[in-house]
């Protein structure tokens, strides 16, 4: 299988395009200082994974940004530290300033060039206005958990994809190449659904699982790239390979 067989990217934003865990981290800062829990990005990503993952299969219907200042004040409760409304909506209105990752914005303007790019990500629409204007790309869909009303990994996520894909771009599941940092939101429920998927693994030199809660298992994956630049130099080795035979 070579990436050039595939009309369609869709892509996972938070941690694959955007380098959420610097957001995360930098938003977190103030909370832990309050509970003088220190600074171990480990510690700090775990507990909001923990919290995040509880609080989508609780209030799936709720707002990303709504959604993390509830688990902006799940933390300060765990470390036993009051937390203002105030607080907590400045974190929960902190994903406009998560920033991009540096080859992200060169990498899409390159794949859109030859493929179909489509967002399916954990988001509110308002935030992902913020987090597209710094990616620079026309997205060719754009599914956020607020339009699906559910969290990946729910697999209505993956069918409301797939079916819009279907019903507007014309695209069938083999068409398909599902792109994404996290094997517990994404890469897991790509295969439960036969897709294709291309593992970013942007923690490749980290231990742990960072902001998202372990995989169940071991999911399995198509292609697995360091980076999204990695991604775009396999694509273009593979175009070479073809005119040169």
């Amino acid at each position: 299988m070579k990436l050039t067989d595939f009309k369609v990217l869709t892509f996972d934003c938070y941690g694959t395009l955007i380098d959420w865990e610097a957001g995360i981290f930098k938003a977190l800062m103030p909370l832990a200082a309050k509970a003088n829990v220190g600074d171990s990005r480990d510690r700090l990503f775990q507990g909001f994974a923990k919290h995040e993952h509880a609080q989508e299969e609780e209030t799936p219907t709720m707002p990303y940004s709504q959604l993390l200042s509830v688990v902006y004040k799940r933390l300060g409760r765990e470390w036993g530290v009051a937390v203002t409304n105030e607080e907590a909506n400045i974190f929960g209105a902190s994903v406009p300033d998560w920033p991009e990752f540096a080859d992200s914005v060169a990498a899409l303007q390159y794949l859109k060039r030859h493929y179909k790019l489509v967002i399916l990500s954990n988001v509110d629409r308002i935030s992902f206005r913020y987090s597209n204007a710094r990616l620079k790309v026309d997205f060719d869909a754009i599914y956020s958990a607020q339009d699906i009303e559910s969290y990946k990994p729910s697999p209505r996520n993956f069918e409301y994809m797939l079916k819009r894909l279907k019903d507007d771009l014309g695209m069938e599941r083999p068409d398909i190449l599902h792109t994404a940092q996290s094997l517990f939101h994404d890469h897991a429920p790509a295969n439960r659904f036969g897709l294709a998927s291309a593992w970013i693994d942007r923690r490749h030199a980290e231990q742990g699982w960072g902001a998202t809660v372990p995989p169940a298992g071991t999911p399995s994956y198509t292609f697995r790239f360091a980076s999204m630049a990695d991604l775009v130099l396999a694509h273009q080795t593979e175009l070479r390979h073809a005119a040169a035979n």
